[in-house]
Order: C-alpha cells, then sequence, then structure tokens
C-alpha cells in the first residue's frame, strides 16, 4: 500500500514540473520597444514623453535612444533600430521626402502621411497640436538699425550681416541654402553652431542673425524679432508620433495610447516645456512626467 501511494505521489510531482516547466517555456519576455529622439531640448522632453507614458501603461520594455540627428534617427527608423518618435511634418516633407511644393498645412501632413507608408512603411498619427516651424530671427538693435520686419527686408541688407546657425540646417532641403536662394541674399559669413550655443552667439552680437524654431523658449528670453517668412519659404512643422508599421499592425493598442497625446501641445505649451528644462534647468524626464500626470495620461 505505501508503495503505490509513493508511487502516485512521485507521479503527481512529475506532473506538477511538467505544467511548471510547459508554463516556463510558454511565458515570453515582454517585448521591446525602441523610442527615439533627437539632440535638442524639445526632442528630448518628447521622446522621454513617449517613453514614460509607454512604460506607464503596457508591459513592454521601452529602450530611450536620444541625441540622434534628423538624418540618423529617420535612418534608424528605416532600419528598424527605433521603433518609434516623434518628428515634424515639415522635415519629413522637405527634408526626408525632398519636396518643396506646397505650404499648406494640410497637405503637408497628407503627403507626408501617404508617402511615409509606401515609401518606408512608416505610419504617421494625427498631429500632436504644435507647429515648430523654422524661423529667422535677429537681435532687436538688428532690427532697428536696418528696419527689419521680414525676410526680404533682410535680403537687401544680407551682405553686411553674420549668419549663424546649425549644421543641419545648412545642408537639408529645407534649410538655409535653398531660403537664401528662394530669397537671393548673401551673408557676409556664415557660423556654424551647435542647438545650444546659436542663441549665445547671437545673444553676444558674435552673429547677427540666426534660425530659430517657433517654439523654443529663449526667442523670448533674449528679446529676439522673428522676421516675417514673406515669401513663404517654410512648410508647416507639425509634430507628429511616427512609429513603424509593423509595430503598428502587431500592437494596435499601442498605436492607440500614443493616440492620446494628439492635440494636447500647443505652441505656448511646448514653448513653456522647453522653458522649464533650458532656463530652470528641470531634468526633461521629469517634466515630461509632470505634462502627462496633468493631463491624466499616467498617476
Amino acid at each position: 500500500m505505501y508503495s503505490i501511494v509513493m508511487k502516485f505521489l512521485k507521479l503527481v510531482l512529475i506532473l506538477m514540473l511538467i505544467g511548471i516547466l510547459i508554463i516556463g517555456c510558454s511565458r515570453q519576455e515582454p517585448e521591446t520597444i525602441v523610442v527615439g529622439s533627437k539632440d535638442f531640448t524639445e526632442q528630448f522632453i518628447l521622446g522621454n514623453m513617449l517613453a514614460v507614458l509607454i512604460e506607464s501603461n503596457t508591459d513592454f520594455t521601452v529602450t530611450f535612444n536620444d541625441n540622434m540627428a534628423s538624418h540618423v534617427i529617420f535612418s534608424a527608423m528605416g532600419s528598424g533600430l527605433v521603433d518609434v518618435y516623434i518628428d515634424y511634418t515639415g522635415t519629413v516633407y522637405g527634408y526626408y521626402l525632398n519636396k518643396s511644393e506646397s505650404k499648406d498645412a494640410q497637405e503637408v501632413y497628407d503627403v507626408t502621411a501617404r508617402e511615409l507608408m509606401e515609401r518606408y512603411n512608416i505610419k504617421t498619427l494625427g498631429k500632436l497640436g504644435f507647429n515648430n516651424t523654422f524661423n529667422i530671427a535677429v537681435r532687436q538693435e538688428t532690427a532697428a538699425e536696418f528696419n527689419l520686419r521680414t525676410i526680404s527686408d533682410l535680403a537687401e541688407v544680407s551682405q553686411y550681416l553674420i549668419y549663424g546657425g546649425s549644421a543641419e540646417g545648412q545642408s537639408r532641403n529645407d534649410g538655409i541654402p535653398n531660403l537664401k536662394r528662394h530669397y537671393n541674399m548673401t551673408f557676409k559669413d556664415e557660423l556654424v553652431y551647435n542647438e545650444g550655443d546659436r542663441y549665445s552667439a547671437i545673444y553676444n552680437d558674435e552673429v547677427q542673425v540666426s534660425e530659430v524654431y517657433a517654439t523654443d523658449a529663449q526667442i523670448l528670453v533674449y528679446d529676439l524679432v522673428v522676421l516675417e517668412d514673406d515669401k513663404h519659404y517654410y512648410p508647416p512643422y507639425h509634430g507628429v508620433v511616427i512609429i513603424r508599421n509593423e509595430i503598428a499592425e502587431k500592437h494596435p493598442e499601442l498605436v492607440e495610447l500614443l493616440r492620446k497625446l494628439e492635440g494636447l501641445l500647443t505652441d505656448d505649451i511646448m514653448r513653456g516645456l522647453n522653458y522649464k528644462v533650458d532656463f530652470l534647468e528641470e531634468n526633461p524626464r521629469d517634466v515630461a512626467e509632470s505634462f502627462l500626470r496633468e493631463n491624466g495620461l499616467i498617476r
């Protein structure tokens, strides 16, 4: 009798071990989502916003890769090294797709969404709400001295002024070389700075003209004059989430989550978030978390 009981207990134990092994083998590690960002303050905030949103609402493991130039991060999307990040419709339209025909915001968005899908299998979600277009800015003193209100005004006196901007702006289809051709202007000299230093350069009068982003807090802090793009060179640059379609189709719940950011970020809100990082020296992740919490997207 004892032998029969022991054999039964051994059988039960073996079955339990087999069950545990089956469960263990079928349990998969959480899938990793790679979030990317470019190499300036706004992108650090937005990239962290995506990372925190996904981490806080899903079981995905999130890897955050930041500080990439536009062409680098877009190439990383194409090769599958980045799964999702926030870009700008004008950048996609003018830089990646090499187009310049339209300046209509909806058409630029439609072409962006359609051709990213057709050519790169990348899905474009809805607009986040802010338009971080390029602008040309000058110091107050420069604007007063030369009576500058528009970029056409600048073109009349550009040969007396030094321009300072980013290396990327010197190489993009929607950058400074084509802007100069569009307005028929030539600068006295052109200097290259990183994203932060170009503001110090114009503030210290090392340069008198620079490219700026519409949501940069430095425009207000340094009291710069933004010149009107009177010949409509720059397209709109609405912020949008773009995600590899392979990921979007596999995880529609992730797309639904990311869509909750749509319409939440106005120009003023984005400028305020940038101000917190650039001038109050807050951590980009902390700023992103606070925004998401205030909007009920995380607890």
